[in-house]
């Protein structure tokens, strides 16, 4: 491996390589369409998915003077996509943010992290493997996130909490999965705050005549001619009033035809078309459970993957999906079946759905695709996190950028107040969610449980039997208990020790109470196998060879060549992957449109 030759740990080796694919790339594309203004052409490229990775795109395409249409089937309300909604969470290497936590983080400690995170292992060296890109994008992400990706967002008016989330915490090996450190960036205004400075330099764009929207755009198919993309056709919707996340109407009131000779797909995955889920669920993972929630709105639906597949784009990895064990039932739900995610802290005791406690790696905040399997092969859909008051006063915090209106609005206040009080939108789901029981002691816990699931799996002598054997673990500084020592090391994390890990305590001791017990749904969430791309973001057919004209982005391409992260999401890396995707595909189709 090479090593870092400025503190931005950019290798020469990689930055040519990144470099040279794109200009690559962009002269086997000028040399494919010399010319792309005339009176033919509606524009010089379309868009396709106004999310974050299509806003990215159309913002690199106008910067460079390319007059862009940006189409989606949502109304404009839902500008931003996904995106929107989240926690705003970044992952960077080497930041400012973590040498103020103490953190001492390295491109190579994050590219070891990475590598053992992703397990690539499917034609890595083979040109026609389904990893031979994917592995290629790891290496310039890491480096992305190593060097300029901070800086040029921090350019662009975006901050962050100062305290870094240690997420995936891994499996307990060196080089294994997770994040040796914390690298986990909550951004000051979470996803709107991500999501707005692109925003803003499309609204420009289009207010400079540089690029169009096309709300209530439904793409049904991609144009080719000859064997090259040359624009898209559809269905037009009728008119939406549906807020942001709502599902909106599908009535057709027309139909559409654009031309350009270049179209980027940036539709997003698959999370809400839970048909498509238990399509593509892997064997490795068990029976795809038949109760799931869904952690994102129905108009992510994945009707893109195959219509840019008959358009000769080659779909990779499609069993590779990353979806959250640690899912809440929204008691005041936006979109259908509406899921929120728990970010737990390393303190909650996590059972099966018959009482029986899980082993390492599957303890909260460690190894999601791990503890994926063993729900499953428990036979049941669900799991519990058994827990206190004060351990969900300090460790609980909630996905979304909704149910964090202080980092949301910027509130300082607000934010602060969570060092006396368990914040508003916990408390909120303790008394209104249908997946909490609270009770003073442990028999009543129990019977609160077995109630809530209508049956009697839970055995009292049973469930207090593993709790009192974890508490005794608590009476020394050392212990057996891989749990327990993951509570002390996170203790060790100035980061953890005031944000984000309660100070070590035995659950049945009355002074941390009430006791809590929290019924734990899967959540469907993210692709991470799509389009496969090369380093321009080119989408390749059958054979591995461009499809003239087209580009992907964003988690339709896997967050990039089809499946960046391999098996394992290290957290931090769905919004930087469109940011990164976007960015690259955007300013390769720029570059190939130039005349």
């Amino acid at each position: 491996m090479d090593h870092p030759i400025a503190p931005a740990g950019i290798t020469r080796r990689r930055a040519l390589t990144v470099t040279g694919g794109m200009l690559a790339g962009t002269a086997l594309a000028a040399h494919a369409f010399p010319a792309f203004a005339g009176e033919s052409q509606d524009a010089d490229a379309i868009v396709v998915g106004h999310g974050l990775a299509g806003l990215v795109a159309t913002a690199e395409l106008a910067a460079a003077g390319r007059k862009v249409l940006l189409l989606d089937q949502e109304p404009e309300a839902s500008l931003g996509g996904q995106a929107f909604w989240s926690f705003g969470g970044l992952f960077f290497v080497n930041s400012e943010e973590q040498r103020l936590m103490g953190v001492k983080d390295t491109h190579d400690l994050a590219w070891q992290d990475w590598l053992g995170s992703a397990g690539f292992d499917r034609g890595v060296a083979d040109p026609a493997g389904q990893d031979h890109w994917a592995y290629k994008w790891a290496e310039a992400y890491v480096d992305f996130a190593s060097g300029e990706k901070r800086s040029w967002l921090a350019g662009l008016g975006v901050q962050w909490f100062p305290i870094v989330g240690w997420a995936e915490r891994g499996g307990g090996l060196a080089d294994g999965h997770g994040n040796s450190v914390p690298r986990f960036h909550v951004t000051w205004g979470t996803g709107p705050a991500v999501v707005e400075p692109f925003e803003k330099k499309v609204r420009a764009a289009v207010a400079a005549g540089k690029a169009g929207f096309r709300f209530r755009h439904r793409v049904d198919g991609i144009v080719t001619t000859g064997g090259a993309v040359t624009g898209v056709r559809g269905a037009v919707l009728e008119p939406s009033g549906a807020a942001r996340g709502k599902p909106s109407s599908r009535t057709v009131i027309g139909e559409f035809e654009l031309r350009a000779p270049v179209v980027v797909v940036t539709s997003g995955g698959i999370g809400a078309n839970h048909d498509l889920v238990r399509q593509n669920w892997p064997a490795r993972l068990g029976t795809p459970p038949k109760a799931m929630i869904t952690g994102v709105p129905a108009h992510v639906d994945g009707r893109m993957l195959a219509i840019t597949e008959r358009a000769g784009g080659r779909i990779v990895n499609p069993d590779r999906m990353w979806h959250y064990t640690e899912g809440l039932r929204n008691y005041d739900p936006i979109w259908p079946n509406h899921g929120i995610r728990i970010l737990p802290g390393p303190s909650s005791m996590w059972f099966d759905a018959t009482g029986k406690r899980f082993g390492t790696p599957d303890i909260p905040g460690y190894d999601t695709l791990h503890t994926l399997g063993s729900i499953t092969a428990s036979g049941y859909d669900y799991s519990w996190f058994v827990t206190t008051q004060k351990i969900i006063a300090k460790e609980f915090a909630l996905s979304g950028s909704e149910q964090n209106p202080d980092l949301t609005d910027k509130n300082v206040w607000q934010l602060l107040s969570r060092i006396w009080q368990t914040p508003e939108p916990i408390e909120k789901f303790k008394k209104n969610g249908a997946d909490f029981v609270v009770a003073t002691t442990l028999s009543e816990l129990v019977t609160g449980m077995n109630k809530l699931t209508g049956g009697n799996l839970i055995d009292l002598a049973r469930l207090k039997a593993q709790i009192e054997a974890r508490d005794r673990e608590m009476d020394n500084p050392y212990t057996k208990d891989a749990q327990v020592m993951g509570i002390r090391n996170a203790l060790t994390y100035i980061g953890d020790s005031l944000s984000r890990t309660a100070p070590a305590h035995k659950i049945l001791d009355p002074s941390a109470g009430p006791l809590i017990a929290v019924r734990l749904n899967v959540l469907t969430r993210k692709t991470l196998g799509g389009l496969q791309t090369d380093l321009s973001g080119r989408v390749l057919n059958a054979s591995g060879e461009p499809v003239p004209g087209l580009y992907a982005a964003g988690e339709v391409a896997g967050f990039g060549g089809g499946g960046v992260h391999g098996y394992r999401s290290m957290e931090g890396t769905f919004l930087g992957g469109c940011l990164f995707s976007g960015r690259q595909a955007g300013r390769a189709a720029a570059a190939a449109t130039a005349t």
